[in-house]
């Protein structure tokens, strides 16, 4: 059955497999299989604050194309066992060295075969973009949606973002972590991940604190076709923000597709919204792997 193939399956239940990273933090990983035996694979990387749960519709939309997903869960949510505090911090080197490692690693025990794609929504895109940087010869493409680089200078609304960017910081700094839930932004955050996050968002570069590595080098390098979706209506990624990102990573050949509301069924193609019809998410990007040469 081709993975592009509309027509409805019924797929299995979702697995939840237990993950330990390196450094003994625990979560859970949500693997939907298909119906048959999957050839293509994608390791998806949620937007910050966002639980793997919510990632469940995606998944089972792939799954009826015959691509197994297996959703990340972020370090602080959902069921990871820790969450951010005056006592507990991590940052990017965390989740690139530590999480995700062993996040793939458990996907691979339970699913040893399959062509490997790297997924992720908002930050997730940027981090799989990273990690795929860092692993090139793990992952055969990337996929990312409604995911741009945060760099101030791509946005309308620029100076404000860089304000944000200044302040987030500190008030990370001052209550033990970014109280997201309470200022309408992504979930309780830990200080040093959104320090390197506003980082990216003062200069336009990647980098991680603790790792002696140049992110932007590897990312000019790095070779695997890419897929950038973006969602018409979406403020929070304009179509400069996307670039800035896939133009770090000149020798990958990419595809920029915009969604419309129209075409999820939705009033509005926003941030968020794709995820509760997330069907002609699911399709486009079923259609790209299919163009892939196995």
């Amino acid at each position: 059955m081709s993975a592009s193939t509309s027509v409805p399956v019924t797929v299995p239940s979702c697995d939840v497999l237990p993950v330990m990273a390196a450094d003994g933090a625990r979560f859970e990983l949500l693997l939907q299989r298909p119906a048959t035996e999957a050839t293509q694979v994608i390791y998806w990387l949620p937007a910050l604050g966002v639980a793997a749960k919510h990632y469940l519709p995606l998944a089972q939309a792939l799954a009826e194309r015959g691509i197994a997903v297996a959703i990340h869960e972020w370090r602080g949510i959902g069921s990871s066992d820790k969450r951010a505090g005056r006592h507990e911090d991590w940052g990017y080197r965390q989740l690139l060295e530590d999480d995700v490692p062993a996040g793939i690693a458990a996907l691979r025990a339970s699913l040893p075969r399959g062509r490997l794609a790297l997924g992720g929504h908002s930050l997730g895109g940027q981090i799989g973009a990273i990690y795929a940087s860092l692993h090139p010869c793990d992952v055969v493409g990337l996929l990312v949606v409604a995911s741009g680089a945060p760099y101030w200078r791509q946005y309308p609304q620029g100076r404000l973002l860089w304000l944000a960017y200044a302040l987030a910081p500190w008030l990370a700094r001052l209550c033990g972590h970014l109280p997201g839930r309470r200022i309408g932004f992504g979930g309780n955050e830990a200080r040093q991940l959104i320090d390197d996050w506003a980082r990216t968002g003062r200069t336009g570069r990647y980098a991680a604190a603790g790792m002696a590595v140049d992110f932007e080098a590897l990312l000019g390098e790095l070779e695997l076709p890419i897929l950038g979706l973006r969602m018409h209506d979406d403020w929070l990624v304009p179509p400069a923000s996307l670039s800035w990102l896939l133009g770090k990573m000149p020798r990958s050949p990419n595809r920029q597709q915009v969604m419309t509301a129209g075409e999820l069924g939705l009033d509005k193609a926003d941030h968020f919204g794709w995820m509760k019809l997330p069907s002609a998410v699911a399709a486009r990007m079923a259609d790209w792997f299919d163009e892939r040469p196995p």
